[in-house]
């Protein structure tokens, strides 16, 4: 099987194994090239309450021209963290090229959890993920996020199985083409809802919570997801098996001592 060039275009940390660095091995240890693009240096993850950051959309305005001058592609771009509209702006502009050549384009808006933004985030990184959204093959929010691009009302409770599927509908209306919401309770049950383009199906997989929070956990779904995606599975199973591959590791490292630098992914690679 052809392996797949993939760029992740998303922030790295120094300290913390959360966004590229979480899934940079992932996607390594399943044989795709695998390359990046720091939309902004992180000191450290955001759950230790200090941090620095730097923002690198100047970098990156000036690495695109250098790869088009160099003939450089990728069977799939992955996005996550955006820092500004501008650069928003910027890589979505990027990623609709490329897609016009046949690249695949996967977007997850990184923006909060547990009905709250993250540090930082404001109403035009909102716009900012809209903005990305309206380029995607395959975007994954989770219900938070879900619900702060659709304008809805978060609900710590939950949702029904026809207002989950009316919530994909409403990010499809924004522009992408397949779209999963993850970490949504669906009358009453923890569950990832999704809708497939291909199939024109929707679905929804359930799963057991474990009350343990790790940074990072979204990241490590996205690359064994899109590891299995780029190996032509079909995006149900894909979805399955990167949430029994989160399930494991959470469950594996759930007495982990200091649990904001996220999971140390490197020793548990094989049994993804």
């Amino acid at each position: 099987m052809s392996k797949k060039q993939i760029l992740l275009i998303n922030d790295m940390a120094g300290y913390g194994k959360v966004a590229t660095a979480a899934m940079l091995p992932i996607l390594s240890y399943f044989g795709h090239p695998t390359y990046n693009l720091p939309t902004a240096l992180v000191s450290n993850t955001l759950d230790y309450g200090k941090f620095n950051i730097m923002d690198t959309t100047d970098y990156i305005r000036g690495v695109f021209p250098v790869w088009k001058e160099l003939g450089f592609t990728f069977d799939a771009i992955a996005t996550g963290f955006i820092v500004s509209e501008k650069q928003a702006e910027i890589v979505s502009r990027y990623c609709l090229e490329q897609a016009t050549t046949g690249t695949t384009i996967f977007v997850d808006p990184i923006m909060g959890d547990e009905g709250k933004l993250y540090n930082g985030v404001t109403s035009s990184t909102i716009k900012s993920m809209r903005e990305m959204l309206s380029v995607a093959h395959l975007c994954y929010p989770n219900f938070t996020e879900a619900c702060y691009l659709t304008d809805s009302t978060y609900n710590c409770k939950g949702v029904s199985l026809k207002e989950a599927y009316h919530m994909l509908d409403l990010l499809r209306k924004i522009g992408t083409k397949s779209v999963l919401i993850t970490s949504i309770p669906v009358d009453g049950k923890p569950s990832v809802v999704g809708y497939n383009h291909i199939s024109n199906e929707y679905f929804q997989l359930c799963y057991d919570e474990i009350p343990v929070h790790f940074p990072g956990t979204g990241d490590i779904f996205s690359a064994i997801l899109i590891g299995h995606l780029l190996n032509d599975e079909p995006l149900t199973d894909a979805t399955r098996k990167a949430m029994d591959g989160v399930y494991q590791l959470i469950f594996l490292n759930k007495d982990n001592e200091d649990k904001n630098r996220g999971i140390p992914l490197e020793q548990y690679l094989n049994i993804l």
